[in-house]
C-alpha cells in the first residue's frame, strides 16, 4: 500500500467513525467538499437540473440518516455516488422504469441550456488540459450518449474514479464497466470530431 493509499484509508476510516459517532459538523464538511462532485454526477446522470438539485438534498438526507452504514473500507465518495445512483433509479421506478438499463433520455430542444457546469474552484482531469470551449463541447457530447455510457465516462475522467469503484457504484461487473467505458469513448469521439470546425473552413 502506498502513502497516497495508506492516507485515503485513513481518511475513509475517520469519516465512517465521526458518522458512527454523529460528529457535530461533519455532514457540513462532507457537503462543502463533496456538493459539486455530486451536483454535477446526478445533473448528468438525469438531464435535469431541477430533478438534479432535488435528488442532491435526498442525498444528503439518506447520508445522515444511514451514515453508520459507512465502514470506511471504501472511499466516502465512491459510497456517496453509489447512493446518489440508486435514489435516481428509486425516482425513475416511479415512473414505471425499474433500472438505469431502462432509462430513455427524454430531452427537449432546449436541452443544451441545462447548465452542466458546477464551479467548485477545483478542476478535474479532463478541466486541466481543456480550454472552456472544449468542456462545453464535451458536455453536450456526453447529453447525446445513453445514460449508462454517459454515467461510466463521468464517473471515470470527471470523478477520477477506478473502475473497480465503479463498479461498486454501478454494481455490474468488472468486465461490464470496462466494456461500457470503451465504447463510450468510441461513440463519444465521432462527436466530438463532428462538433469541431474543420481546418480548411478555418483557414
Amino acid at each position: 500500500m502506498t502513502a497516497a493509499d495508506a492516507q485515503v484509508r485513513e481518511e475513509s476510516l475517520a469519516v465512517a467513525h465521526g458518522l458512527k459517532q454523529q460528529e457535530v459538523g461533519l455532514l457540513d464538511e462532507l457537503i462543502v467538499r463533496y456538493q459539486h462532485r455530486l451536483l454535477r454526477y446526478l445533473l448528468f446522470l438525469t438531464s435535469n437540473r431541477e430533478m438534479a438539485e432535488d435528488l442532491f438534498q435526498d442525498v444528503w438526507m439518506r447520508v445522515l440518516v444511514r451514515g453508520a452504514q459507512f465502514n470506511g473500507q471504501a472511499r466516502f465518495e465512491t459510497w456517496l455516488f453509489t447512493i446518489a445512483r440508486n435514489l435516481v433509479i428509486d425516482q425513475r421506478r416511479k415512473r414505471t422504469m425499474s433500472s438505469l438499463d431502462e432509462m430513455v433520455d427524454s430531452r427537449g430542444d432546449d436541452d443544451r441550456s441545462i447548465g452542466f457546469e458546477v464551479a467548485d474552484g477545483q478542476p478535474t482531469p479532463f478541466d486541466r488540459f481543456s480550454s472552456l470551449e472544449d468542456r462545453e463541447q464535451v458536455a453536450a457530447a456526453l447529453l447525446e450518449l445513453d445514460t449508462l455510457h454517459r454515467e461510466v465516462l463521468v464517473l471515470r475522467f470527471h470523478e477520477e474514479l477506478s473502475l473497480e469503484e465503479i463498479a461498486k457504484v454501478t454494481k455490474a461487473p468488472l468486465s461490464t464497466v470496462k466494456s461500457r467505458l470503451y465504447r463510450g469513448l468510441a461513440m463519444i469521439k465521432p462527436k466530438l470530431e463532428r462538433s469541431r470546425p474543420r481546418v480548411e473552413e478555418a483557414v
